[in-house]
C-alpha cells in the first residue's frame, strides 16, 4: 500500500498519453489541406484502422469527459450519419488506392443511438470503400441502458466481434450521484444477448474516484464485473475537470474521494481483478491470460492509441465524425468539434481537420519511448537511442530527474534501463511525463495522475 504522503505528493495532473505530443498541443497549423496531402502520401500496401465517432446520447452522464450531444429526436442522428458517410466517401477518394481495414472502432457518445438499419447501411458503405479483412476486429462501444436485442442482432449481422460495455459502477448510490442509473440486471441481460448472437469479445469499463465510492463498494464492483466474465476490464480514474466539462459541476465535490482514497480504491479493485484471474495490462487495463491483449503484452507487441491499449499496429488511424482524431505517419489530425463546422467542411468536399500536429524526428523518438513505457513498464534507453540514431546520452537530463521516483520506489534505474515497479504501476503517467518535452503548458487540461 502506498504511503499517504506519497499518494498526496504525486496527486498531479498529467496526460493519459494516448498520443505524444498530446492533444492540448495540437494547433491550427495542421488543417484540411495538410490532411489531404498526408492522406495522399499513404502506402496502399499498409492496412488502416478506422474510427467512427457517434457524438449522441439520450441523457448526460455527469462524469462524462467525451464530446457528446444530448438528443431527444432521431433526425439529428440521421443527418449526422449522412454527413459521416459523405466523409467516408471524401476521405476514401483522397487515398492513393483502395486500402485494407484491419481494425474498426465505433465510439461516442453512444453508438447505441443508431437504429439497426442505419448501422447496417454504415457498414455496407465501409465495405464499398475499403477491403475489410475477414479477421478484422470490429468493435463497438455499447450503453446497456439503450441497447436492444434487435440492435445487438444487427451488430452481429454486420460482423461486429467485440463490444465495450460501459458500466462505471454497480452501486445504486454512486449511479444516482453520476446520473447513470443502470441496474446490474440490465448489464447482465445485454451481455447475454451479445453472447447469444455470437459477439464473444467483451470489454467492460469501470471507474474509481467517483462520488460516494468506498473501498468496500469498489471491491464489490470488481467482483460483480469479474462474475460476468468479460475478456477485458478497463479501470479508469474519474477525471473531475468542471472547468472543461460544465456538466461535471452537477457532481458534489465534497462526495469525491481524496488522493489517498483514490489510490486505495485502485489498488483494491486491481487486487480483486487479479485474484479473479486477470492479467494487469499497462496502466489501467486487465485481460484474461488468453485474450489477444494479454498475449500481445507477453510478446512485446502491445500498443497504445486514442482508444487506449490495443493490439492494433496499423501505421495509420483514420478518424471520422465531429472531433474524431486520426494518427498518420506524418502526424495527428483532429476534426472540428462543433458539428456544424465539421459538416460544412465535408459538404464543401474538403477534410474537416481543424487542428493537428506534424511530427518532428525528436517527437517520434519520445513518442516511441513513452509508448513502450506505458505498455511494457520499462524502456531500454540505450537500445532506443541506437534505433533512432541519436547519442547514447540523449536522455541523461531526464534520467537524472528520476531520482525522486527511484527514492519513492516508483521506478528502478539500472544503467540506461528504466523499469516501473508494481507499486508504481498507477503512476506510469508520471514516469512518462518525465520524458515529455512539451509538458509545462496546459496542465489543468489533464486528468489526475491517480
Amino acid at each position: 500500500m502506498m504511503k499517504a504522503e506519497t499518494a498526496q505528493s504525486y496527486d498531479l495532473r498529467v496526460p493519459r498519453y494516448t498520443s505524444y505530443p498530446t492533444a492540448p498541443h495540437f494547433s491550427a497549423a495542421v488543417d484540411g489541406a495538410v490532411c489531404a496531402t498526408w492522406l495522399g502520401e499513404l502506402d496502399p500496401a499498409q492496412p488502416l484502422s478506422l474510427y467512427f465517432h457517434i457524438p449522441f446520447c439520450a441523457e448526460m452522464c455527469w462524469f462524462c469527459g467525451c464530446y457528446t450531444k444530448i438528443v431527444r429526436r432521431y433526425s439529428p442522428v440521421t443527418d449526422y450519419l449522412d454527413t459521416l458517410l459523405a466523409e467516408v466517401d471524401l476521405v476514401a477518394g483522397l487515398l492513393p488506392g483502395r486500402f485494407r481495414a484491419r481494425h474498426l472502432h465505433w465510439g461516442g457518445g453512444s453508438p447505441t443511438m443508431l437504429r439497426p438499419e442505419d448501422w447496417m447501411r454504415t457498414v455496407e458503405r465501409l465495405r464499398q470503400r475499403f477491403d475489410v479483412d475477414p479477421d478484422a476486429e470490429i468493435a463497438v462501444e455499447l450503453d446497456p441502458r439503450t441497447a436492444t436485442e434487435e440492435y445487438v442482432a444487427a451488430l452481429a449481422a454486420a460482423g461486429v466481434n467485440r463490444a465495450s460495455i460501459g458500466v462505471q459502477d454497480f452501486d445504486a448510490e454512486v449511479q444516482r450521484a453520476i446520473n447513470r442509473i443502470q441496474p446490474y440486471e440490465t448489464t447482465a441481460q445485454v451481455i447475454a444477448w451479445l453472447r447469444g448472437h455470437g459477439i464473444n469479445g467483451l470489454n467492460m469499463d469501470l471507474m474509481y474516484g467517483l462520488p460516494h465510492q468506498t473501498m468496500e463498494r469498489v471491491a464489490a464492483m470488481a467482483d460483480l464485473a469479474a462474475g460476468l466474465r468479460p475478456d477485458r476490464v478497463a479501470l479508469f480514474g474519474y477525471a473531475h475537470v468542471p472547468w472543461m466539462k460544465s456538466h461535471q459541476r452537477l457532481i458534489d465535490e465534497a462526495s469525491l474521494p481524496g488522493a489517498e482514497q483514490r489510490w486505495a480504491q485502485f489498488e483494491t479493485a486491481s487486487e480483486r481483478l487479479l485474484a479473479a484471474g486477470y492479467v494487469a495490462v499497462g496502466l489501467d487495463h486487465f485481460a484474461r491470460p488468453d485474450d489477444p491483449l494479454a498475449v500481445a503484452l507477453a510478446d512485446g507487441r502491445l500498443r497504445r492509441n486514442f482508444q487506449g491499449y490495443t493490439t492494433d499496429d496499423a501505421a495509420a488511424l483514420l478518424g471520422f465524425g465531429g472531433s474524431a482524431i486520426g494518427a498518420l505517419p506524418q502526424g495527428y489530425v483532429q476534426n472540428a468539434a462543433p458539428l456544424g463546422i465539421w459538416a460544412k467542411a465535408v459538404r464543401a468536399g474538403r477534410p474537416a481537420t481543424s487542428r493537428g500536429f506534424a511530427l518532428a524526428p525528436e517527437d517520434r523518438l519520445r513518442a516511441a519511448l513513452i509508448e513502450r513505457l506505458m505498455c511494457d513498464m520499462r524502456i531500454d534507453l540505450a537500445a532506443l537511442c541506437a534505433r533512432f540514431g541519436v547519442p547514447d546520452d540523449h536522455f541523461d537530463r531526464e534520467l537524472a530527474g528520476l531520482d525522486r521516483l527511484v527514492g519513492d520506489g516508483i521506478v528502478d534505474v539500472s544503467g540506461r534501463t528504466v523499469r516501473v515497479t508494481e507499486q508504481g504501476r498507477p503512476l506510469i503517467r508520471v514516469v512518462a511525463s518525465a520524458f515529455d518535452s512539451y509538458l509545462g503548458t496546459g496542465e489543468r487540461r489533464h486528468a489526475r495522475a491517480v
